[in-house]
């Protein structure tokens, strides 16, 4: 199934909530390219046991679609921090979202959102710059992403996906930040950003 070995399939069958899911990405060392950049398939990411935001994303996305539900992510785009993918899912006709991350923020979300636009917009008062506290959150995905387009080859491919990560930035996206409010945001107070400093897994980690 998928070309998916049977030690594979056996990992991610046992996957079969998104609770069970965001539990298991919860236990895998965060993947901080040590070597250069990575977009690895679900496949790479259970061999090399670690993974960051896009891969965990694809590897819940996978899981999703071994349960029968449809492969969907959602991307942030931000101005001077780092880019975020999550795996939506969809309970009762609410959203809820998957989400591989190393601080305290931009997690897990339950399915109570009735629209994509509510779920991203939870998101936005936690996208923040560690270092200055700056808001940086400034589009979503318009529409959910549909892995399936690309048939099942992101599912075991070996080289980098690189067309994935590009085709989902190219996808329209929505803009947050109305230009003429811009002006009023505040930044993340001493607090927020003393636990912004909080990771789970620090580049030292020889499983990093």
């Amino acid at each position: 199934m998928f070309g998916l070995t049977k030690s594979e399939l056996k990992i991610l069958k046992k996957l079969s909530t998104p609770i069970k899911i965001q539990d298991f990405l919860d236990s895998m060392p965060v993947n901080w390219e040590k070597k250069g950049e990575t977009y690895m398939s679900p496949r790479r990411s259970l061999k090399a046991k670690k993974m960051h935001c896009f891969e965990g994303a694809l590897l819940a996305a996978l899981a999703l679609w071994l349960q029968g539900e449809k492969p969907l992510l959602m991307d942030f785009q931000n101005k001077g921090d780092e880019d975020h993918v999550i795996a939506l899912y969809k309970r009762n006709g609410y959203w809820g979202a998957i989400s591989k991350t190393n601080h305290s923020t931009l997690r897990y979300r339950d399915p109570v959102y009735k629209t994509t636009r509510e779920l991203a917009m939870s998101y936005f008062h936690e996208y923040w710059r560690v270092s200055d506290g700056k808001k940086t959150l400034a589009a979503f995905s318009t529409e959910p992403f549909d892995l399936r387009k690309y048939g099942k080859k992101w599912v075991t491919a070996e080289e980098e996906l690189f067309d994935v990560v590009n085709d989902m930035d190219d996808e329209p996206h929505t803009q947050i930040i109305p230009k003429k409010n811009k002006k009023f945001l505040r930044r993340a107070d001493k607090m927020e950003r003393r636990v912004g400093h909080i990771i789970e897994w620090s580049k030292t980690h020889p499983k990093t």
